[in-house]
């Protein structure tokens, strides 16, 4: 197997499982060049429909270079009302053209009418009686152009690649379902080193790793601020590193001056620096080591060669359902496999009935047995971790869950210009199912 670049291996990602050259290329060299589109399990009652029973606008938005939630204060904003009446199902990318559902509590169509924000199309569904939530989201549409590609008569050649180990029909790939690049931080992955410091306690190294460690794929000058800011670090000099810390780095400058304000001499003054941050990127630092934890499984898994399109004894699967297409894991609904049950669960995975899983560790988590439990306790050794080290205060704490190790779907693509087009369940990413067609490093994008 191909190794894969240094920074995918800084987020456990080690390897690739087609042999072929990529075609290599870039993404996005253009937002129209990635356009998703939301799968949503969600329906609406026509616009006319009585307000007092379905007091929320559904509208659909079509949204160039934009950061969701940039995009709904924005909205919120022009609409006169509270950011927390606007709700949505998934978060996007922001270089990109996405579509997705937005809902709109206490909002009539009439509100809309003067409403204008630059590189956004916005369509008005209908009503409904709760605002959308993350479980509304099945799943993603992509389409996706590769500029300049070096060798795109390879792709046919992958996706077979792609076909052949995760037993797929011709058309059809499957990828291990590992998390991606943007889990961690595109241009600078630490967000699970300062994960892996919160379930440990470690809450001064937590803060250090996001204010004042550098990382090389960064731009200059914020290498130099980090630099700066980790001197004053070692001199407790608190002032002194908010000083270092540009305006731009604003949640890196609200943790500093919780540290001004506090004076910074107990582990809970550094714990309180952590929560000065959105109580979302909060649960983001515990669910990036819980993903780094999960790819380092997958990796080890790939390694040793145990399939991942079907299961052996030991593992616990899940059943799945299919919504619009998309066949979509439900954690929830586990089964242990025993040696006797191993043929039984494996139909049930050629059918896209089931799937094989691995842990996303916390407080609830039991890991499996056989070889891939093997797996899980070898990875979580080598961390440091345990289920009880999840069970953290405020936001920090987690139950953990299971998630699919495979992501598979149909693939189609196009040679003039070579484009990708494919369905994903929610919480997989394109980014992993294409490294393996364009075999880039993420650190040159």
């Amino acid at each position: 197997m191909r190794e894969a670049y240094p920074v995918e291996r800084a987020v456990g990602i080690e390897s690739f499982v087609s042999d072929a050259d990529g075609v290599g290329g870039r993404l996005r060299a253009s937002p129209e060049d990635f356009r998703v589109r939301e799968i949503e399990r969600f329906d609406a009652e026509p616009a006319d429909a009585d307000p007092g029973s379905y007091p929320h606008l559904v509208v659909r938005a079509t949204l160039r270079e934009w950061d969701t939630n940039d995009f709904a204060k924005r909205l919120a904003d022009a609409l006169g009302i509270s950011r927390e009446r606007v709700s949505w199902a998934g978060t996007k990318d922001k270089y990109a053209v996405t579509t997705q559902l937005f809902t709109l509590r206490k909002v009539d169509e009439s509100d809309l009418a003067d409403v204008s924000v630059y590189d956004a199309d916005i369509e008005v569904l209908g009503r409904a009686g709760r605002g959308l939530q993350f479980g509304d989201l099945a799943g993603n549409e992509f389409e996706i152009a590769v500029s300049d590609p070096e060798r795109p008569e390879n792709a046919g050649e992958i996706r077979e690649e792609l076909a052949e180990w995760a037993d797929e029909s011709p058309g059809a790939v499957g990828v291990p379902n590992f998390f991606g690049q943007q889990r961690f931080g595109s241009r600078r992955p630490v967000t699970h080193e300062v994960g892996l410091r919160v379930v440990r306690g470690e809450w001064e190294e937590a803060v250090r790793a996001y204010v004042a460690d550098p990382y090389e794929t960064e731009p200059e000058d914020s290498q130099r601020a980090r630099r700066e800011a980790a001197a004053a670090f070692e001199e407790r000099d608190w002032q002194a590193a908010l000083d270092a810390i540009p305006a731009r780095l604003g949640f890196e400058r609200a943790m500093a001056n919780r540290l001004v304000e506090s004076g910074g001499d107990r582990p809970e003054d550094f714990r309180a620096a952590l929560e000065a941050v959105p109580s979302n990127l909060q649960r983001l630092f515990v669910n990036a080591a819980q993903s780094y934890a999960f790819n380092r499984i997958l990796s080890e898994r790939l390694s040793r060669g145990l399939p991942f399109h079907r299961p052996v004894a030991g593992d616990v699967a899940c059943f799945a359902e299919t919504v619009d297409g998309v066949e979509l894991p439900d954690p929830d609904r586990e089964q242990r496999v025993t040696e006797r049950r191993v043929e039984t669960v494996a139909r049930h995975c050629e059918r896209g009935r089931a799937f094989v899983t691995a842990p996303l560790v916390g407080t609830e988590t039991e890991l499996a047995e056989g070889e891939p439990g093997e797996i899980e306790r070898e990875v979580l050794e080598e961390l440091a971790l345990e289920s009880d080290d999840f069970d953290l205060p405020g936001e920090f704490h987690s139950t953990g869950t299971r998630r699919a190790v495979l992501v598979r779907t149909d693939l189609g693509i196009e040679r003039d210009p070579l484009t990708f087009e494919f369905t994903l369940p929610k919480g997989s990413y394109a980014t992993v199912v294409l490294r393996e067609f364009l075999k880039t490093d993420p650190a040159e994008e």
